[in-house]
């Protein structure tokens, strides 16, 4: 039998997913990932160059796969952020594997920085010609940043979602979220020229007192 060097290029890498979404880049053990693989550490390293860098490509990855996945498209806004929370629903290990690093690099830099950072702003420049925010490179870019929280804290934190909710139901609590974050998110939607602007609350109108 052959060897088939791209079956054990995957076997490698969705080991070391879950490895590092359970365990994080300190945690995870290059032995425990081989095992899971059937393959040996030299492939790993062979293949991935060593734990920090497989690390930084299955977060790439991952963060890529969301991408093609879900287009956040500010012309069918609504569908999008629907399709992006069943995403993060259906695919934990990105979130976890976010956390780890977050947690392990604090706010240093990342495996992999320049790309990650290059594929963002080729993101955020679709974005801004789509017309988020108002179209500026920053607006976009904030845009983009209050979205990507909205949705993820729903998963972040399952403790905080059910002590806050109070829900017993996690599907029911995960249904109901759904539907509060896509209707707040409407309210990142730029204004339709052929729309009326939604009413102020009174202490937010500029001709009106702020109150004491």
């Amino acid at each position: 039998m052959s060897y088939d060097a791209e079956a054990t290029r995957q076997r490698i890498f969705d080991a070391a997913t879950a490895e590092f979404a359970e365990h994080g880049l300190a945690g995870a053990r290059i032995e425990r990932i081989a095992t899971a693989a059937k393959a040996n550490k030299q492939a790993i390293y062979l293949y991935f160059g060593g734990k920090e860098k497989l690390f930084g490509s299955v977060v790439r990855a991952k963060m890529e796969e969301i991408c093609h996945a879900v287009a956040l498209d500010p012309t069918t806004f609504p569908e999008s952020i629907g399709r992006l929370f069943d995403w993060y629903a259906e695919h934990p290990e990105l979130l976890r594997l976010l956390l780890w690093e977050a947690l392990e690099t604090g706010d240093g830099p990342v495996v992999g920085e320049e790309e990650r950072r290059a594929e963002y702003r080729q993101n955020i420049s679709e974005l801004a010609a789509a017309g988020a925010g108002d179209g500026s490179l920053q607006a976009a870019q904030d845009w983009m940043f209050t979205v990507l929280g909205l949705v993820s804290w729903n998963f972040a934190a399952p403790q905080l979602r059910r002590l806050i909710l109070d829900e017993p139901d996690q599907k029911k609590a995960l249904a109901r979220r759904r539907a509060h974050v896509i209707e707040m998110a409407r309210n990142l939607l730029p204004a339709r020229p052929d729309q009326p602007a939604p009413p102020r609350h009174p202490w937010t109108h500029p001709d009106t007192p702020r109150r004491r």
